[in-house]
Order: C-alpha cells, then structure tokens, then sequence
C-alpha cells in the first residue's frame, strides 16, 4: 500500500480532537455513520454506503467436487478486491497485508459462524456440491472496510438465488430461471462486524471510525453480532434500501 503519512498537525488536531469526544463528521462517540443498502438487478449483487464508503458484493455459484472429508457439504469461497480507483492507497495485483486481514475477517464472519447450511448445497454425495462465491469489490476507502464488507457480503447472500437442479439416475441437469424459479440458500442468522478503534493506550474508543480517525488510532477492536441489519431487511428500515440500483 502506498499510504500517504498525516503531517504531525493533523495528527494532533485528530488526537485533540477526540479527546474532547468530537469527531469530523460530528458525530458522537458510539454514533454509527448512516448505512444505505441497494440491489442490482442480478440476483445477489449488493451495494452498500457506509457514511462515504462503498462496496459492492456479487454472489455466483458453479457446481464443484466436494471436499473428500465432507463429501455432503458445499463450499463458500471469498474474494476481495481493493482497487486503486477506491483509494490511492491500493495497488493493482499486490496482495497487502490489510487485503489477508479483510479476506480472513470475512470467513472467521460468515463462514466459520455457520450462517449458511452448506449442507443444502449438496446436489450429489461426494461427486457434486454448489460452490458459493463471493466476490467483495471496494468502489470508495472512508473507513471501516470490514463492517461495510460484512454488510455487503451477507445482504448480498440473502439476495442470491441459485439455480435449481434435477436429478436422473447419474445425470444432473441444472434449471434456467425460465424453466424453473431459482432458489435461496438457507440462511440460520446474519452475522456483522462492528469495529471499534482506540486511542491513546485505550483511553478513548471510538465506533466505526472513519479512514483519518483509523490512520492515527492505536488498535482496532472486531465484534461480530447478530441480525443488526436483519430489521432493515425485512423492512423497518425501508426508507435506506432500494430494490434495484
């Protein structure tokens, strides 16, 4: 990454700053920066602003050979890209360190929280299994690439439909969406990341804290939790998400 360093009075404005419990958005200590969700037309392409962050997640599936030590199980399989059109920070092709974290958070989230039945994707014991892609395109850097991801990823998955499949003798033949309506992944809860930053030894903490509060914070603190946007997708939140983009 080619991170610009912040000159030492912008540091010291941020650091002055917090601890006088301001922020440069105005917002409060724990205040969360407004969150909008939108869909593509294709099933499983997500867009989400996370204040001046944007992401987009787009789920695919193919039918794979299982792993031999779960032969009735699918696989879920995640793919970040940081893109220097998001930040100047990025570089095309170099795999950074920030990029291994962003990909590892996400499975430890999704994946290894059991969130989706893997498996309702086995179409064929030990010979084939669905393959559930997701890929994570970063489109603007404000901060918070984790949360936004999480939001994206999943919300994306509860969108996706995959194709349906039939089954005669040893043949598969899979479904188009006009022969037959295609089918969502079974989904037990919605995990998300909810990062909090601190600053100063642990003195003060800060949520989702935005791309300038992160270049000066001491650590960074992850905390998965459950259903937080499953409100806004089944409607209470309407007025923040758009069918369609």
């Amino acid at each position: 990454m080619r991170d610009t360093p912040l000159s030492n009075c912008e540091r010291d404005f941020l650091l002055k700053a917090i601890e006088e419990k301001k922020r440069l958005d105005g917002r409060q200590t724990y205040d969360y920066r407004s969150i909008k969700i939108s869909f593509g037309t294709d099933y499983g392409c997500c867009f989400v602003d996370l204040g001046k962050t944007r992401i987009m997640a787009q789920v695919s599936c193919e039918l794979i050979t299982p792993k031999e030590n779960r032969p009735n199980e699918g696989i879920m399989f995640f793919n970040i890209e940081l893109s220097p059109m998001a930040s100047p920070a990025f570089e095309m092709g170099r795999q950074s360190e920030l990029l291994v974290k962003l990909n590892r958070q996400l499975e430890r989230c999704l994946r290894n929280s059991k969130c989706i039945d893997t498996e309702s994707l086995c179409v064929v014991s030990g010979e084939k299994v669905w393959q559930i892609r997701v890929d994570v395109h970063l489109l603007n850097h404000d901060g918070n690439l984790m949360d936004a991801a999480s939001i994206a990823a999943i919300a994306a998955l509860c969108h996706f439909r995959r194709p349906d499949v039939g089954i005669q003798g040893e043949e598969v033949t899979v479904y188009s969406t006009e022969e037959r309506d295609p089918i969502p992944l079974s989904i037990y809860h919605m995990p998300i990341c909810v990062s909090f930053s601190f600053f100063q030894q642990g003195t003060y903490l800060l949520v989702d804290p935005c791309e300038r509060e992160e270049r000066v914070m001491d650590g960074l603190m992850l905390n998965t939790s459950l259903d937080i946007i499953t409100m806004a997708l089944v409607g209470q939140g309407a007025d923040n998400i758009q069918d369609g983009y």
